[in-house]
């Protein structure tokens, strides 16, 4: 939020301008930080909330970061009833938006910046286990709000090891670019079925559990594939430091 040298911060001011220029109707997300079960989905129906502020050991500021938004329950049961048609369990409820939202939307779409966002986020949870061929299916049956003018935003990282993260020494670990290639080889080399597969390939090396030691922070793309196909992607911005890869994709 505060570290405006990161080349990751430009990035998201980048992103923001480019989903505001688009004007959609919504924005569909969903983060590492919201879960539901293995067999259920949550939907944010809530249209007004407070932050969740999700994280431990920052300064008391932090605490008290503030991101104006709204929800939408009429853009919520819509979500419902596209995921319901496509036999995936889903709950309400209503729930603040956690930190894997309003850190990066805060940047991306600060008035300051010249990137005021006007129109309803909804969050959609991922599920509470780590199949991504769920993702995927996920993914596909959130596929129609994209022709209906929705962004769907999949909020995540390339590469998240806590356990390894150093805050002085930037060098990448040496696990961290093999396991990056290999993602932006699968992601960017294919698409429809055969990126699916290659996908799901990447979750299978050796290195996987070693760049995710949980996979919560590389599944929200994994919804993104689904709902994007037969899209074309394109690394949009990339930047490794100690157990971290900050890499971002666009699929049109």
């Amino acid at each position: 939020m505060e570290w405006t040298h990161h080349p990751a911060y430009k990035a998201f001011v980048e992103f923001g301008k480019e989903v505001v220029g688009l004007k959609p109707r919504g924005i569909v997300v969903l983060s590492a930080h919201f879960t539901g079960r293995s067999d259920e989905i949550y939907i944010n129906h809530a249209e007004s909330t407070d932050l969740v502020y999700d994280f431990y050991g920052f300064p008391r500021h932090y605490y008290q970061k503030q991101f104006s938004h709204r929800g939408s329950e009429t853009l919520a049961i819509e979500i419902s009833k596209l995921l319901t048609s496509a036999n995936i369990k889903t709950r309400p409820v209503k729930r603040g938006l956690d930190h894997g939202v309003w850190v990066p939307f805060s940047i991306a779409f600060d008035p300051e910046n010249q990137n005021r966002l006007n129109v309803p986020i909804v969050q959609v949870s991922i599920y509470g286990d780590e199949d991504p061929r769920k993702h995927i299916a996920l993914g596909k049956a959130l596929a129609p709000l994209r022709q209906s003018g929705y962004v769907i935003v999949a909020s995540g990282q390339a590469i998240h090891n806590l356990r390894d993260v150093s805050f002085t020494e930037k060098e990448p670990l040496p696990y961290v670019a093999p396991f990056d290639r290999a993602l932006e080889s699968a992601m960017i080399s294919n698409i429809g079925e055969t990126r699916e597969r290659k996908m799901l390939e990447l979750l299978q090396r050796m290195d996987a559990r070693t760049a995710h030691p949980h996979f919560d922070h590389i599944l929200p793309i994994y919804v993104a594939i689904g709902a994007a196909s037969d899209g074309q992607a394109k690394q949009i911005f990339n930047h490794r430091e100690s157990s971290m890869g900050w890499a971002q994709y666009r699929l049109v």
